[in-house]
């Protein structure tokens, strides 16, 4: 048993649960306890030792019955200001995606549009078992913010920045370099270490298509400054590649321009990360940058991204949803079933020959837990379940037709588990999802105020759907 003293006054022991660490040792405790003081955990034992040596302190006495106790997930890569968007850009090649619906969508937002975006991706991560969310870079991150804050979540939040590119909406396109960076700088100020200390702001650079060099300078310089990390979308697609290669006369792309440009650093998320080869793989690794894997959206617009190549050379590699226009889903436990099937099924394509073993359960266990923190910055606080950490954790109740029987439960979570199964959520200390219910917001109003704006902004940004079948009215 382990113990550390807790500094809060409110004393919750969590017991009778098998508690998957998720630590160094990957151990699970088959009846086990968890003690959270304030919005730490103090200890973590057998539920004998835990209940005899802390049951007089406790303010209050969960028995879990049976279910799981698990590290809070970390979705690393989603774009929260686009969730009013879901369903407006299925069926269609990436520019045609991002010229066309995306950044007219975006750029006809306002922060309050923002806020409710967020609010409503929120109910979903939440219902996920996400309790820490990488932001993939929206317009309005104080909508984020205050969103972030009253639901309970921990979150890094990143401005999308532009300073360059075709496609780009009028009012994008004349940002200045100036513009970008101090922008953020003021975001940093106002929100950075906010919200009980859950909000980090970080820097953001949309894409190698929409950055100068001296943009790309400037966010490597003052990220590195201010001790913060930098979300980028880094070889998505072959002709960003391309457009590399040709406009930047490098041998290959997106990777080794950036390592070139000294971006590649520990700081640096990189989402998705497609096209790259086997040079490329191995300076991701040297220089420990965090890649996020989206399958469902690259299985959408991109393709087979090398991970199994990515973590066999020690590449701290997690998972993202990626944002609903490009995913539409965004349960982090659907993408981790759907991640071990398509890169089981990839390594078939590239070798001719199956490979059932490859990413294998714990491992997809992992990507949403541990390197998931690691991918944050903040894996010396959340990631696992071990006394000293923040108390971020997901309750799952395994006693439905869609996990039972429990013959490997370490598999039935990646394979069998459902977001149904996901049955309370605590970020902090606090609980933001008991039994079921979201507890910081109105569900139904979110719901109300966010489908009334997202026809708003369609209408704003001229943006009309083809219709796919004889409508009748």
């Amino acid at each position: 048993m382990e113990e550390e003293k807790g500094d809060g006054s409110r004393v919750l022991l969590l017991h009778n649960a098998v508690i998957v660490t998720m630590d160094n040792d990957l151990r699970v405790f088959q009846n086990g306890s968890v003690v959270v003081a304030g919005d730490r955990i103090e200890a973590i034992g057998r539920s004998s030792d835990i209940l005899r040596e802390f049951s007089d302190r406790a303010n209050e006495t969960l028995d879990l019955e049976g279910r799981f106790l698990l590290p809070g997930f970390i979705n690393t890569h989603v774009h929260t200001s686009q969730q009013l968007a879901r369903g407006i850009a299925d069926d269609v090649d990436l520019m045609t995606w991002l010229h066309a619906r995306i950044w007219p969508y975006e750029s006809n937002m306002t922060e309050e549009d923002s806020y409710l975006s967020t609010l409503l991706c929120g109910i979903e991560l939440i219902r996920s078992g996400v309790t820490c969310f990488a932001e993939a870079g929206g317009q309005h991150v104080s909508g984020m913010a205050r969103a972030v804050e009253l639901l309970g979540l921990r979150a890094c939040l990143v401005q999308s920045t532009m300073d360059s590119g075709q496609g780009l909406p009028t009012n994008w396109s004349t940002v200045s370099i100036d513009h970008c960076i101090e922008s953020q700088i003021e975001l940093y100020k106002r929100h950075h270490n906010t919200a009980n200390g859950r909000i980090r702001v970080w820097f953001g650079l949309r894409q190698i298509m929409n950055a100068t060099d001296e943009l790309i300078a400037a966010t490597r310089e003052i990220a590195q400054e201010l001790k913060t990390g930098i979300h980028m979308h880094v070889a998505e697609i072959p002709f960003e590649n391309e457009l590399v290669m040709d406009t930047r006369k490098v041998d290959h792309g997106t990777v080794s321009y950036l390592d070139k440009l000294g971006l590649l650093r520990s700081n640096l998320l990189a989402a998705h990360s497609v096209w790259v080869n086997d040079d490329e793989i191995r300076s991701l690794a040297n220089a420990d940058v965090k890649v996020s894997h989206c399958p469902a959206a690259a299985m959408r617009m991109l393709g087979f991204a090398p991970i199994k190549e990515m973590l066999d050379l020690g590449v701290c590699v997690s998972l993202g949803t990626d944002g609903a226009p490009s995913n539409n889903r965004m349960s982090i436990v659907d993408e981790m079933y759907v991640a071990s099937l398509i890169n089981k099924g990839r390594e078939a394509y590239i070798k001719g020959s199956t490979s059932p073993t490859a990413l294998p359960a714990e491992v997809m266990l992992k990507m949403v837990t541990a390197n998931g923190a690691k991918a944050v910055l903040w894996d010396d606080d959340i990631g696992s379940i071990e006394a000293g950490k923040k108390a971020d954790m997901v309750i799952i109740n395994p006693f439905s037709w869609s996990m039972l029987p429990l013959h490997d439960s370490i598999s039935s979570l990646v394979y069998c588990m459902r977001t149904e199964n996901i049955e309370s959520v605590m970020c902090n200390g606090q609980w933001i999802m008991k039994d079921k219910k979201i507890l910081n917001i109105n569900e139904e109003e979110v719901i109300s105020l966010a489908v009334k704006a997202s026809s708003n902004i369609l209408k704003r940004a001229g943006i009309s759907l083809p219709q796919r079948f004889n409508l009748i009215c």
